[in-house]
């Protein structure tokens, strides 16, 4: 079993990251982290903050940023990524989610993104990684999370906010 955190580098996604870690303390699961990129997709990109407005797509490089965010909320994580084509059909990304989870054996997924604040079935990763029944799903959609005093001693949220 793991707890499977889909990535973006999103300040959500990091809260989620810390949330997992927290847990992680407690079930001793591993923490095993997923960030899917399409390939030479410039917009995406430089939406979700990993080009800047005048920067090339460089899928190494992006890897390695967000490998690197992982790596300072959670060291111990295990950061895997998946490539996907520039124009994948809707659903692609939550789809590669949702199979690194099962094959993961996930127990629970951390979701954080920009839409976590939803209804489930519209977030941005797709009902389909929230709606699985081979593992829960905990929906993170506040990047300043209640402090839970136990899991705040293990892993401090104040990892995200720096």
């Amino acid at each position: 079993m793991a707890l499977v955190v889909p990535f973006d580098g999103s300040e959500l996604s990091k809260t989620a990251l810390v949330r997992a870690a927290q847990f992680d303390t407690v079930l001793d699961q591993g923490v095993v982290v997923v960030s899917v990129v399409p390939r030479n997709n410039v917009p995406y990109a430089r939406e979700r903050g990993w080009i800047g407005p005048n920067e090339s797509f460089n899928s190494d490089a992006i890897v390695d940023a967000l490998r690197e965010s992982v790596d300072k909320i959670a060291p111990n994580a295990e950061f895997h990524h998946i490539s996907v084509g520039r124009n994948s059909p809707s659903g692609t990304i939550a789809n590669k989610i949702r199979k690194f989870a099962r094959d993961n054996e996930a127990s629970i997924v951390f979701v954080g993104s920009r839409d976590a604040g939803r209804i489930a079935s519209s977030l941005s990763v797709g009902s389909s990684v929230t709606s699985d029944r081979s593992y829960d799903t905990l929906i993170v959609s506040n990047t300043r999370p209640t402090p839970i005093t136990e899991l705040e001693d293990a892993v401090s949220t104040e990892v995200v906010m720096q």
